[in-house]
């Protein structure tokens, strides 16, 4: 599985949603494992980003679509990252060095 984060913005409508129906946030979340996307942590946070999601998927078209279908409805706005584990990126910096 690859990991993402997930940096999500609020729409007012979406800003709204949850203010009625709060639980709508865990709702969400139970889509995204339908749709093949587990949750592993996910935080609400201050500043530009309403929530940080970190999440697993089994590719990178996967975490896409999912993107795309939770934007579409036009309660949030996501920049979703791939997230590489700290050991594989030293690893590949020592092959690209070796290479030298």
């Amino acid at each position: 599985m690859a990991t993402f984060i997930l940096l999500s913005s609020l729409t007012d409508e979406g800003a709204q949603t949850i203010k009625t129906e709060p639980e709508r946030i865990r709702a969400v979340n139970q889509e995204l494992e339908r749709m093949g996307v587990h949750v592993v942590s996910q935080w609400a946070v201050l500043g530009p980003y309403d929530f940080v999601n970190v999440v697993e998927a089994p590719d990178t078209l996967t975490v896409a679509r999912v993107s795309a279908v939770l934007a579409s409805r036009g309660s949030v706005r996501i920049l979703t990252l791939p997230a590489i584990p700290i050991d594989e990126f030293i690893a590949g910096l020592l092959l690209q060095h070796g290479d030298r």
